[in-house]
């Protein structure tokens, strides 16, 4: 059974280079919107990012930079990091990501822009460019697939797409159920650089480049329930591979060689079947916004100007 509608769960944590607001998205669910641009003194491109399910601001330091480049601006998943859960709680999929994607690009006035996709946001992104296409410029995939994505977990692996689905449902379904127990203790682990720096020498993660956001990523991360979090995740799962050949806009693939999350192999293919799209692989992990952001912010600014 899927867990009761709830309340937001607060983010604590603030920044120089972050304003949030609040807005609703087309079903009435409240979301936690936030910019990169508080003072609205960016002369630059605005960049839509869809993040990575249950992330947040702090997983991207190169965006928080002064000299970023463009306006960020993007949103909380709804039942995490101060966005309301919706009424009926199965509305968490990628179909409602979309919605809630457009009405942060109206929220803000953007008519059209380069999207940004990390994980499933990839998922999202490449979803709203077949419906909407335009409202797409470009499209940048961090870690992440054009949908289907729980079947190319564990792409180091090698294991077929019908074993990996099957093992990332599983996992998810008995974290779901379990979860109530789970996240009394999930919220009160203790995480700072150290935490970071031992996450770092498990292969799952690479060592990160500021520990200090990096923990701040991870604590707020870890504030939403185990149970509501893996909910959201098998919804997600649901979401088919996106046809693309109904994708007209240029594309851009940034891959880590070591991601478990997010097979680099599928990222290549999928590569390969549009018109035009580039693919680069980093030595790095699903992580790679927090392990390499330098490199992954210059390959985004040149897609950025390349898509003008």
């Amino acid at each position: 059974m899927a867990p009761p509608a709830g309340p937001a769960t607060e983010a604590l944590t603030s920044h120089p280079r972050l304003a949030f607001t609040d807005l609703l998205s087309d079903d009435g669910t409240r979301l936690r919107a936030w910019t990169n641009d508080p003072d609205g003194a960016i002369d630059g491109p605005t960049v839509v990012l869809c993040n990575g399910l249950g992330t947040n601001p702090w997983a991207w330091p190169a965006l928080l930079e002064p000299d970023c480049g463009f306006r960020v601006v993007s949103w909380n998943h709804r039942g995490t990091g101060g966005s309301a859960r919706p009424e009926d709680p199965e509305r968490v999929g990628i179909d409602e990501f979309v919605e809630d994607a457009l009405s942060v690009m109206d929220h803000f006035g953007v008519d059209h822009a380069v999207m940004m996709g990390w994980s499933m946001g990839v998922n999202t992104m490449f979803e709203l460019a077949t419906r909407h296409p335009e409202r797409v410029r470009g499209l940048f995939a961090v870690a992440g697939v054009p949908g289907g994505t729980f079947a190319t977990m564990l792409g180091p692996f090698h294991l077929p797409h019908v074993v990996a689905g099957a093992v990332a449902v599983g996992c998810a379904r008995l974290l779901e159920r379990g979860g109530r127990v789970l996240t009394p203790l999930t919220t009160r682990i203790p995480v700072g650089p150290r935490t970071v720096a031992l996450l770092g020498r498990t292969g799952f993660m690479l060592p990160v480049a500021d520990a200090e956001l990096a923990a701040t990523a991870v604590r707020e991360f870890l504030r939403t329930p185990v149970d509501w979090y893996c909910h959201m995740a098998l919804r997600t799962s649901e979401h088919a591979r996106v046809r693309l050949s109904r994708v007209t806009a240029p594309a851009f693939f940034v891959a880590g060689r070591w991601d478990v999350l997010s097979g680099a192999r599928d990222m290549f293919t999928a590569a390969e079947r549009l018109a035009d799209a580039t693919y680069v692989e980093l030595d790095g992990t699903h992580f790679l916004p927090m392990e390499q952001p330098d490199q992954v912010h210059a390959l985004l600014l040149e897609f950025v100007e390349r898509v003008g």
